[in-house]
């Protein structure tokens, strides 16, 4: 947010100066909520003790004892102990029953004000109505979505217009290298599902 504002000002036709007291919020030692620490949501966190954060999630089954102690993560049994810590949350889920809406009008309640959500899973996975919400009654300081529901949102949706909000096209994994690999990575599925071997990337496991 912090970013994209600044590129706004730096090009902006109306800028004269730049304010000395604009200021951002620092990642460094903040505390990172992670629900869902799947193969994803583990990379984040590895990604997250650079910045010397401390790290909270949230998931369906605890890691091992090795896999918290290799990234300095606390297994948080309620979301709710999660929610109230953070400064940061991101959801790193798949969208599933359990999981649409999984953040709503309550679990935005019990977030800091001076917070941001982060959702890089599925847009269904936050209910959108009571984000909007939140957003203009400064529940939250703040939310970066790279997916919504739907995709692209309806040129009059209310969350475009918010100036505390940044929405980009579900761009995650939009790179060359990494839509190579994907690719590379069903064709080896296909390959040994072809050949009657064990699959790679077997989803539900046997």
């Amino acid at each position: 947010l912090y970013f994209h504002a600044g590129c706004h000002i730096a090009v902006s036709p109306d800028t004269k100066y730049f304010a000395v007291d604009w200021l951002g919020v620092e990642v460094t030692r903040a505390t990172l909520g992670i629900i869902g620490m799947g193969s994803i949501g583990y990379k984040v966190a590895q990604r997250a003790r650079a910045f010397s954060m401390r790290i909270l999630y949230h998931n369906r089954n605890r890691r091992r004892k090795e896999e918290e102690e290799a990234v300095g993560a606390h297994y948080c049994a309620k979301m709710e102990d999660l929610l109230q810590q953070s400064d940061f949350v991101m959801l790193v889920v798949n969208l599933t029953p359990e999981t649409h809406k999984l953040i709503g009008k309550k679990e935005l309640g019990l977030m800091k004000p001076t917070a941001t959500l982060i959702n890089i899973s599925r847009g269904a996975v936050i209910d959108q109505d009571a984000l909007v919400e939140a957003l203009q009654n400064k529940v939250i300081r703040a939310a970066a979505l790279d997916v919504t529901y739907p995709e692209p949102l309806p040129r009059d949706h209310p969350l475009l217009n918010l100036n505390n909000v940044i929405i980009t096209p579900h761009i995650g994994t939009a790179t060359v290298q990494a839509i190579r690999m994907m690719a590379e990575e069903a064709i080896a599925n296909m390959l040994a599902v072809l050949n009657d071997q064990p699959i790679p990337s077997e989803v539900f496991p046997k």
